[in-house]
């Protein structure tokens, strides 16, 4: 088990970030994974002749990608902490890509090798300006299949954070930090549970612990440069866009706009964050929101000068009686 220490201060200074490195490091290890999941399945195959063709004329991408996607130790030139919180870009990030020396790169790359589940094609390392070249290979994936979906991504992540800091707010950390996993999460007071693999445990100072979500799929990671410590968890919403869900009874009932948004809301949003999310207009989004509303399905509540969406409780039951086969007249 590896568990990740926080000190007496660490706590009350950690907080939350937005990664587009995380995002993209996260999506390439998606693409590159046979199945990424249901709520993936169409976003990764409409994307796949487009990432394969990328790795068959890209040397640097064909060697780090299939490694990142295949390693249970991350190499630490992709797996950095951002340094700035909500404002964090990519080019900043990147930026400290290209620090690391030759040297450097191969050094975390042979580690990450050396955790790989299958064999690595490590050839590329004999290049120069290794740091360099992986910075290009992860703006390349972040403009290819990250950047013409970031705004909607962006209002995922910002949501996730928007309901996390809210458990924060009620119940504190060992709670909001809880939701992030399916599995037990703390280890005493003052250890977060991070994996079962017998790797050394963390220890997070008083620089505190910054909390990235992200939107590709389930994994978890740790990113760690110097005294910054981040750990990276799956956001409460997927990488595919509103349009690849599957039509269902919800959809039947409601029409596909409503159903769209009583899905959405099973975390909590602004009517604009639904807008970025959905990728229609905030007028219908309004309009389906009033209309589900005098239905009773969902209410809003103010927080300071914002105006959040919820589902009531017959909300969630209308979801959780339409998710059930038997709602279909099966069986």
């Amino acid at each position: 088990m590896t568990l990740v220490r926080l000190s007496p201060a660490a706590l009350s200074r950690s907080r939350f970030a937005v990664s587009p490195l995380t995002e993209t490091l996260g999506s390439l290890m998606a693409l590159d994974r046979a199945g990424p999941g249901p709520q993936l399945a169409r976003w990764h195959a409409r994307h796949q002749d487009a990432y394969r063709k990328w790795l068959r004329r890209n040397e640097v991408a064909a060697g780090l990608v299939p490694l990142v996607a295949a390693t249970k130790w991350l190499p630490d030139l992709v797996a950095l902490p951002p340094a700035d919180g909500m404002r964090t870009t990519m080019a900043d990030e990147l930026r400290e890509v290209e620090r690391f020396t030759d040297d450097q790169v191969r050094d975390t790359i042979t580690q990450s090798v050396a955790a790989s589940w299958k064999p690595q094609d490590t050839g590329w390392l004999a290049l120069t300006g290794l740091a360099a070249r992986a910075a290009a290979v992860l703006e390349e994936g972040w403009e290819l299949f990250v950047a013409p979906d970031w705004p909607r991504r962006r209002a995922v992540l910002e949501r996730d954070i928007m309901y996390r800091a809210g458990l924060l707010a009620a119940y504190g950390w060992k709670h909001a930090v809880e939701t992030m996993t399916r599995k037990p999460t703390w280890v005493g007071e003052n250890a977060i549970r991070f994996s079962d693999q017998h790797w050394p445990d963390r220890e997070v100072g008083d620089e505190g612990l910054v909390f990235v979500p992200h939107t590709a799929g389930g994994g978890r990671w740790l990113c760690e440069r110097g005294p910054h410590c981040a750990l990276v968890y799956p956001a409460r919403g997927a990488g595919a866009s509103a349009g690849d869900q599957p039509g269902d009874a919800l959809s039947t009932l409601l029409g596909p706009g409503r159903a769209t948004v009583v899905r959405e809301l099973g975390t909590p949003a602004t009517s604009s964050q639904l807008a970025r999310v959905l990728g229609v207009s905030l007028g219908t989004v309004s309009a389906h929101l009033a209309v589900l509303r005098r239905s009773g399905v969902v209410a809003r509540a103010k927080l300071g000068r914002t105006v959040v969406y919820r589902l009531t409780e017959r909300g969630e039951e209308l979801v959780a009686l339409l998710a059930d086969p038997l709602a279909d007249g099966e069986g």
